[in-house]
C-alpha cells in the first residue's frame, strides 16, 4: 500500500508565498544594481543615483497614489494626461498672475494651489463617474484620459505652453537643489511614502482599501461606506499627481501634448511588481517605491549601455506588466 506525502498546512504554503513576494522586487532591485556597476564604471556615483532618483520622484509619488486605488480595487488611467493638464494650468496661471504680483513666489504658490485644486478637482470627477456612475473605472479614466490630453492641447494651440524666464529662474530650485545634498524631489518622494505606508498599514482608511479590494460585498455587510473610501483614493490619486507635477514644472518650465506620456503604464508598472494585487486586495507602499527604483534603474542602465537602444524602455516596461500579473495569477491545484 503507497503512502501519500503529508500535506503541507496552509498556513505554511501561504506564509512561503509572501515571503517569495518580499524576495523577489528586492532581489531584482538587486540584481539590477549588479549589472549597473558590470556595465558602467560610473553607474554607483553620487551624481548619477541622484538623477535616477529625483527623475523616478515624479512617477513614484503618483505610483503611492495609484497603490491605494488598486489594492480598493479601482484603476486610473488618466494620471498621465492629468499630470500634462494640472502643468498647463499652472504655468498659465503663473503667466496670467505675473502683472499683478510680479516676478517672485507669490505667482509660483498661485499656480501650486491651483495645480492642487486642479487634482482634487480631477479626482472628484473621477471618483463620483466611478462611484455614484457606477460605470467601470477602466471606462471612466480611459475617458479622462483622452479628455486631459485634449485640454492641454487645446490650451496649447497645438504647441507649448513655457513659464516666464523669471519666473522659471526662481521656480528652478525646486527640482535642482535639495537638503543636505538630496535634491528636494527625493525628500518629498520620501515623506510621501513614509506617509502612504503609515495610512496603508497603520488607519482604518488602509485597512478599508484592502478589504473593499478583497471583496466589495462583504465590505459592504462589514458596516464600511465602500463608495466614500473609493472616492478618497482617486481624490488621493489626483493630488499626487498635482503634488508630482510641482516638483516637473521647475525642470522643464513647459507643458505640451506629449507631457506625461505613458506615466499611467510606469505608476501601474511600479505599483505591480511591487507586489500590489492587481485585482486589488492587497497592497504595499514600500513595495511600490521598490518597484519605482527598479523601473528607473531600468531605463539608466539601458541609457548608460549601447547594445540596447534606450527606446526600448517602453517595451521593458510592458513585458514587466505582463510578467509580474503572471505571477500574481494562482497556481491551480494538480
Amino acid at each position: 500500500m503507497s503512502v501519500s506525502a503529508p500535506e503541507i498546512p496552509a498556513k505554511t504554503r501561504t506564509g512561503f508565498k509572501w515571503d517569495l513576494k518580499t524576495v523577489g522586487p528586492l532581489a531584482a532591485l538587486a540584481l539590477l544594481v549588479l549589472l549597473g556597476i558590470t556595465l558602467n564604471e560610473n553607474f554607483l556615483t553620487y551624481n548619477n543615483i541622484t538623477n535616477v532618483l529625483a527623475r523616478s520622484s515624479f512617477i513614484g509619488i503618483i505610483a503611492i497614489g495609484a497603490t491605494f486605488v488598486i489594492t480598493s480595487g479601482g484603476l486610473d488611467l488618466s494620471v498621465g494626461s492629468m499630470a500634462a493638464v494640472i502643468a498647463g494650468v499652472m504655468i498659465m496661471v503663473m503667466n496670467w498672475l505675473i502683472p499683478t504680483f510680479g516676478i517672485g513666489w507669490g505667482v509660483i504658490l498661485a499656480g501650486m494651489a491651483a495645480g492642487i485644486l486642479l487634482g482634487g478637482v480631477a479626482g472628484v470627477g473621477n471618483g463620483l463617474m466611478i462611484t455614484r456612475g457606477r460605470i467601470e473605472a477602466f471606462i471612466v479614466t480611459l475617458g479622462t484620459m483622452g479628455i486631459f490630453r485634449s485640454l492641454v492641447t487645446f490650451l496649447a494651440d497645438g504647441g507649448t505652453l513655457s513659464l516666464n524666464f523669471q519666473v522659471a529662474d526662481v521656480y528652478r530650485p525646486v527640482y535642482y537643489n535639495g537638503l543636505l545634498g538630496i535634491p528636494y524631489p527625493i525628500l518629498v518622494f520620501a515623506l510621501v511614502a513614509i506617509g502612504g505606508e503609515i495610512v496603508m498599514r497603520r488607519t482604518a482608511f488602509g485597512r478599508h482599501c484592502a478589504a473593499i479590494g478583497s471583496n466589495e460585498q462583504v465590505a459592504r455587510y462589514s458596516s464600511i461606506n465602500v463608495d466614500n473610501v473609493r472616492l478618497i483614493t482617486y481624490i488621493l490619486q489626483g493630488i499626487l499627481v498635482a503634488v508630482a507635477v510641482l516638483l516637473y514644472v521647475p525642470r522643464l518650465g513647459s507643458a505640451s501634448s506629449t507631457t506625461g506620456v505613458l506615466w499611467e503604464l510606469e505608476a501601474i508598472a511600479a505599483v505591480i511588481i511591487g507586489g500590489t494585487t492587481l485585482k486589488g486586495g492587497y497592497g504595499r507602499i514600500w513595495g511600490t517605491v521598490v518597484g519605482v527604483i527598479i523601473l528607473g534603474l531600468i531605463g539608466n542602465i539601458l541609457n548608460l549601455q549601447s547594445f540596447i537602444s534606450p527606446y526600448l524602455n517602453g517595451a521593458f516596461q510592458g513585458v514587466i506588466i505582463i510578467l509580474a500579473v503572471l505571477l500574481q495569477r494562482p497556481r491551480r491545484a494538480s
